[in-house]
């Protein structure tokens, strides 16, 4: 597999979106993160959740949710079946969580998980046709840190086909921001970092590890001045995915 660059890796050059040396889409390729990018315009599951869960009167603060929200979460990694359907993923997310917060409320996670996935499905539908000319331009990929069943989850939401290789950390043994799964995509791929351009939400996994990987980077969040700056001078940033079709050729 390549080796991460040594030196930080530049930004996008002042008043140039091109793919790095790509010369056509065949050795050309956009990597996406799965949640909070395909799924949502730069919000994490995590605070759509939250968001949700509040609106149904369980609200809580961000200390009081954020480690009930992870140890849901984190219960899922490695543990279910690579079956299991992008439904039953977040009826059990919502439903660890409703456990801790709403005990002597048995639907109260149905009614999250129904608006969660009805407004991820939406999402989804909204960026498609984005996705689709995409394809016929790039080589297109997913690198996630998932549950096990993020093929299964692409499939349910019709997305596979759209994309040549679909990385699920819980698949691989890798979880970003490692660099090496971002090289697995890559590898699986036949295109180098260099020839790659990367898009996610979180600084911490997405954009550190597509830097670590010797990939450009866009970074996608509705809200850059509360997140905070870009990891690289010069990173391109969007508020939804739509603007990166503006950014590249």
């Amino acid at each position: 597999m390549p080796r991460a660059s040594t030196r930080p890796w530049p930004p996008f050059p002042a008043g140039s979106s091109e793919l790095p040396r790509a010369s056509s889409a065949t050795n050309a390729a956009l990597l996406f993160d799965f949640g909070g990018t395909l799924d949502a315009d730069g919000l994490a599951w995590k605070e759509r959740f939250a968001r949700l869960f509040a609106e149904e009167g369980a609200g809580v603060s961000p200390d009081r949710f954020d480690p009930v929200f992870y140890a849901a979460d984190d219960a899922l990694v490695g543990t279910v079946s690579e079956t299991l359907s992008f439904h039953d993923t977040v009826h059990q997310v919502a439903g660890g969580v409703a456990k801790a917060l709403r005990p002597g409320d048995p639907m109260i996670a149905g009614r999250v998980a129904g608006r969660f996935l009805t407004e991820a499905l939406a999402a989804i539908e909204a960026n498609r046709p984005l996705l689709e000319r995409f394809s016929e331009r790039y080589r297109l990929g997913i690198v996630s840190n998932f549950y096990g069943n993020l093929s299964t989850v692409c499939d349910n939401a019709e997305l596979t086909r759209l994309f040549s290789v679909i990385v699920d950390s819980a698949r691989v043994g890798l979880s970003k921001p490692d660099p090496r799964i971002f090289f697995q995509a890559v590898h699986e791929l036949g295109i180098e970092p260099a020839d790659t351009v990367f898009v996610g939400d979180s600084l911490a996994r997405d954009m550190a590890g597509a830097r670590a990987a010797g990939m450009r980077h866009v970074w996608l969040t509705p809200d850059p001045a509360r997140q905070g700056l870009p990891c690289c001078p010069g990173d391109r940033v969007i508020r939804s995915l739509r603007e990166l079709e503006g950014l590249l050729p």
